[in-house]
């Protein structure tokens, strides 16, 4: 009788969590259209006489120009979408409109890591999206991707270095580029690590996550997912949706498997058979984003990841709970957004299984239990799995002044994981004082020192 209790509460959970997130994704998707509807009646009627650079939220300043100022490129996370993505909706709600030269690329929504990095290289670089030979055979999919006829950053090198901010998954996606730019990863291009001025991540997905166990992926391994689960529906809607592949649906948001060609124009229905079995595709394959978020899936990406001395780095990480006579539970409740409600009370009493080994030496319940309904906390600071990255916690931004390159500063931010994205009005004054910030240090902070002459002070 308990088993079918709990077994009866766990499939309500799952419908209630399936059913927020649905009303969620579609009240994001038809408020996109509704703002294009209203945008076209507007120019049909009103002959609006606005610039189509404006319009469109084009930069003022051209990001080719070859100026002083290195682009601030704004790096989304899991199911984000960048600029020219959901019609006039904005991932970072407007922060984009702080500076004159900022980038907002669309990068797969759902594809791994490693995926998504080698994506943003040829979106600044320009080119067709190369994801490697070895890396495309072992995990089944197209070697090439999508073309960039004209790099929306072209001359950058360690000459013309890049600021990037990155949130959730954006964070670790800069993390791993970077790593790929001092490995010299890229064929016929001779990068280094000094080709990344900064990297500041916003409640960035460095070591992991105990939601993805709670989401359906196996804490055994990190890889395989639970029979019945939030990410089984995920992926089943995933696979169809790319395979009815309808283009004006396609236009508003693509979870970037593309190169997997699960269209029914390539698979056909005993390709979509196939990926529904998961014999093929990038469920199968592992090479999608929720295996890099689990504790394991980190630990795999930060064992080959460096922290490096000539790019600085700052972090933001969240949280929304708080300790209250010895117990972890969620703070200001009516503050928390009803999309992660439900996760951030069940992150606050995780307990990885006591017949699972944990995923590292030294792995405690209690140091994940603060989180914001998406990442614990203890993992948005910095990377410390493995092996821990020089840090420094910081209250105020005067005490990092003059900045370090080489150390990850964080400081902790009350909020939950979408605070500072897509709806602008729920940060209120916070979210200025965040991104404003975030771009004074990029524009007047982080900078390479200048060799001096002699008789000069440094």
């Amino acid at each position: 009788m308990f088993r079918f209790s709990v077994a009866a509460l766990q499939l309500i959970e799952l419908f209630v969590s399936s059913l927020v997130h649905l009303l969620y994704g579609f009240y994001i998707f038809s408020s996109a259209v509704a703002g294009d509807l209203s945008s076209a009646l507007n120019d049909l009627f009103f002959n609006s006489n606005i610039g189509p650079s404006i319009r469109d939220g084009q930069l003022t300043g051209s990001a080719n120009s070859d100026d002083d100022l290195p682009p601030i490129v704004l790096v989304h996370g899991i199911f984000g979408f960048g600029k020219g993505r959901l019609g006039g909706l904005s991932y970072f709600a407007g922060a984009e409109k702080k500076d004159d030269k900022v980038l907002v690329p669309d990068l797969g929504s759902l594809t791994s890591i490693y995926d998504r990095a080698r994506e943003l290289f040829y979106y600044l670089k320009g080119g067709q999206v190369d994801y490697g030979e070895e890396h495309s055979k072992a995990c089944g999919h197209s070697q090439f991707g999508r073309t960039y006829e004209k790099g929306h950053y072209p001359q950058w090198d360690e000459d013309h270095p890049i600021h990037f901010v990155g949130h959730s998954a954006g964070a670790q996606v800069t993390r791993c580029l970077q790593q790929m730019l001092a490995d010299k990863a890229f064929k016929g291009y001779d990068t280094s690590e000094n080709w990344v001025l900064s990297v500041t991540s916003l409640s960035g997905a460095f070591n992991g996550t105990t939601r993805a166990y709670l989401d359906g992926m196996q804490p055994e391994d990190g890889k395989s997912m639970k029979s019945i689960c939030l990410l089984q529906l995920l992926r089943v809607g995933v696979i169809v949706y790319d395979w009815i592949d309808i283009p004006i649906l396609k236009y508003y948001y693509n979870f970037g498997f593309d190169h997997y060609n699960m269209s029914w124009r390539k698979a056909g229905i005993w390709g979509l058979v196939d990926c529904l079995l998961g014999n093929s595709g990038p469920f199968a394959a592992g090479d999608w984003i929720l295996p890099d978020l689990t504790i394991q899936g980190s630990l795999r990406l930060n064992s080959r990841l460096n922290t490096f001395p000539s790019t600085y780095y700052f972090s933001y990480a969240t949280k929304r709970t708080r300790n209250f006579l010895g117990f972890t539970i969620p703070s200001n409740v009516l503050g928390i957004h009803p999309l992660l409600f439900i996760r951030v009370l069940q992150m606050c009493q995780w307990r990885h299984p006591p017949d699972v080994p944990p995923p590292f030496k030294g792995y405690r319940d209690e140091e994940w239990w603060d989180n914001d309904g998406a990442l614990n906390t203890v993992s948005m600071t910095h990377p410390r799995f493995p092996v821990e990255h020089p840090s420094r916690f910081v209250v105020k931004d005067s005490e990092c002044q003059p900045l370090q390159p080489g150390i990850w500063y964080y400081k902790v931010v009350e909020g939950d994981h979408i605070l500072f994205v897509v709806n602008r009005e729920r940060a209120g004054v916070q979210f200025d004082l965040i991104y404003d910030s975030i771009f004074e240090r990029c524009r007047k902070h982080a900078f390479r020192k200048i060799p001096t002459m002699p008789d000069h002070v440094q």
